[in-house]
């Protein structure tokens, strides 16, 4: 599988994530640029996940059918479709961690289809319709701590 590079011009990979980003902040997605993009991708997928979280892995934000020409995700922006959080809300909800230094995973995935989901679906089922379409990944870490 082919490599994406994932960066964010306001933190670097496992440095922390500003607290403009954060629910003790403005809760509004960071910018985030993607390199790498193959050319025969037919829509991203982007994923923010916790896996630090008290009760296993928590959803931040899961968003799909983002135009393969995306090279940058301007902050507070809606890049595409947006699922369940796991809060059960779409759309991005910020790193708030009740204790200790988080890890916030944005995972962006390159696939070779548009994926048919509804709006209220979860990460869990954006993972299952990417099965079998992915072409390149790439990931870039933040930490937050309050």
């Amino acid at each position: 599988m082919k490599e994406l590079t994932v960066k964010s011009p306001v933190f670097e990979n496992i440095r922390p994530i500003p607290k403009k980003y954060s629910c003790d902040g403005e809760n509004i997605n960071p910018p985030l640029t993607i390199e790498g993009i193959p050319k025969e991708t037919v829509s991203l997928a982007l994923v923010m996940d916790d896996p630090d979280a008290p009760g296993g892995t928590f959803d931040h934000w899961v968003v799909w059918n983002i135009s393969p020409s995306t090279t940058k995700i301007a902050e507070h922006s809606i890049p595409g479709t947006q699922g369940l959080n796991g809060m059960r809300k779409p759309g991005y909800s910020g790193p708030c961690p009740p204790s200790g230094t988080h890890r916030y995973f944005f995972k962006v995935y390159a696939l070779n289809a548009q994926l048919t989901l509804g709006a209220k679906s979860t990460k869990r089922e954006l993972e299952r319709a990417m099965q079998g379409h992915m072409i390149a990944k790439g990931e870039l870490i933040g930490l937050y701590k309050r």
